[in-house]
């Protein structure tokens, strides 16, 4: 996937060089610490072995904060999102480290308390260090300075759907050129305007003010851009980016509103199905299943019984439903969960869910704040109808509207539909047309980036989002 051009990367990999520093620091200053200040030696290796562990450790959080997340220049998190990711990396990290503490470095003869202690003080580094760089903007210098061709309705998506300081961490906006043909009415209303001619001179002005990149969102191209003026540009090294591909960049969604036959054709993404990804597939999705109900087994047990019991008296009632769903190529089937609504919650017919729906019962709500409810979907997955990882599958109801309402909501089943998902992550419960649309940004998203580490980072943040109760 590209989530951003070379300066993007650069920024990324120097924050991760950092903290790899620091993450390696912190081991060996409290190896050299409970040497110093301990009576007797408390560590019986070498400073070589002792190296060895230590950045084996740094690696293994390393590769969990890239996970979770942590490297992504696009990342829209708060302060307090980054910490749990934080934490979330580390307790990771450490798990795995206890692992291989038992297999491959049990000869040394490491202390047990030292991997805690290695453990916590990177915690504590880095989210001092986090704060630094994300509240007071250490790494400002290399923000990307980029101006947006167009201040029409095109354009004013921007101003729109990226009002919030967090939305803009990855570029500086200098401003928006008015060019001609631009829905003024309808354009931008808050942002600056700069008065300037796109013509010979734009280049002086582009340099003079150390501009990286132009994002074209005029409303209209015929006629309006003079590309020789942009042909100069980009051969002086100024990034030229169409509005989709910037707002795909910055937000992990695709605008779908705005999307034109063209751009699909020619854009990346949307690759040819892959023969191999495809033949493991189906074993991938049942080994993460398998896992999920060793791990979950207890919890759906009780929650099982807890249904049964509250609704004991009721004619009808049961554990499990299933309800009609649309998958893989507009296939019908059969999903199964734990019934988290009321026994007549359809009586008078399918009806959206909403966050704060009327009709869940009192278990059902906690079971979908920590997604419980879902995990029975694990049947799905074994029968091979479900994938782990993929857009949220809808009911034939639904999508027949949706699908005459919104425009390419059809393409979101090229893909099996999954128990996590990209849109899950990023949008709460659909409750109508303009909220499915949102929905389906994310999803495209997914169908046009779908790879192996997009599904690891999915996999991991769906994970955080169950132990924290951050279920959507």
């Amino acid at each position: 996937m590209n989530f951003g051009n070379d300066k993007d990367a650069r920024r990324s990999n120097f924050l991760m060089f950092v903290e790899v520093m620091l993450f390696t620091g912190c081991g060996y200053f409290l190896y050299l610490g409970l040497e110093y200040f301990s009576e007797r030696q408390l560590l019986e290796i070498s400073v070589s072995q002792g190296l060895t562990y230590i950045c084996s450790f740094t690696f293994l959080v390393a590769i969990s904060a890239l996970s979770v997340g942590l490297y992504d220049l696009r990342l829209r998190e708060t302060y307090r999102g980054i910490v749990r990711r934080i934490f979330v990396s580390v307790a990771l990290a450490y798990g795995i480290m206890e692992l291989l503490s038992s297999l491959a470095f049990s000869h040394l003869g490491i202390p047990r308390y030292f991997l805690p202690m290695h453990a916590a003080l990177i915690i504590m580094t880095l989210v001092v260090f986090r704060y630094l760089v994300n509240r007071l903007g250490m790494l400002e210098l290399g923000l990307k300075r980029i101006i947006v061709i167009g201040a029409g309705d095109r354009a004013s998506i921007i101003e729109k759907r990226m009002r919030r300081e967090v939305d803009r961490f990855g570029f500086d906006l200098v401003g928006f050129v008015p060019v001609t043909g631009d829905d003024r009415q309808g354009g931008i209303q808050n942002e600056k305007l700069l008065d300037v001619k796109i013509d010979d001179g734009f280049k002086h002005y582009i340099a003079a003010n150390n501009v990286d990149e132009l994002v074209i969102a005029c409303d209209q191209r015929r006629g309006t851009l003079p590309v020789h003026v942009l042909f100069d540009c980009k051969l002086s090294g100024i990034a030229i980016t169409d509005l989709l591909d910037f707002m795909e960049r910055e937000t992990g969604q695709i605008v779908v509103n705005l999307m034109y036959p063209s751009w699909v054709i020619y854009s990346d993404g949307f690759s040819a199905p892959n023969y191999l990804r495809d033949a493991l597939d189906y074993s991938v999705n049942c080994f993460l299943a398998s896992i999920v109900v060793l791990l979950t087994w207890p919890f759906m047990l009780v929650t099982a019984i807890a249904i049964f019991l509250s609704d004991i008296t009721l004619k009808g009632a049961s554990v499990l439903y299933r309800q009609e769903r649309v998958g893989l190529d507009g296939r019908l089937f059969n999903i199964i969960k734990f019934r988290s609504m009321q026994v007549d919650a359809e009586k008078d017919g399918p009806v959206w869910a909403s966050e704060n729906d009327a009709r869940v019962t009192k278990i059902g709500q906690f079971i979908r704040k920590f997604r419980i409810d879902e995990l029975p979907q694990v049947i799905n997955v074994f029968k091979g109808e479900m994938a782990f990882i993929g857009p949220r599958p809808e009911r034939p109801e639904f999508v027949e509207q949706l699908i005459q309402e919104i425009p390419y909501y059809n393409q979101r089943h090229n893909v099996k539909p999954g128990l996590a998902g990209w849109a899950q992550l990023n949008y709460p419960y659909g409750s109508s047309v303009s909220d499915a649309l949102e929905k389906l940004k994310f999803d495209l998203y997914y169908v046009k980036h779908q790879s192996l580490m997009l599904d690891v980072l999915i996999f991991i943040r769906t994970t955080e989002v169950v132990l924290f109760g951050k279920g959507r």
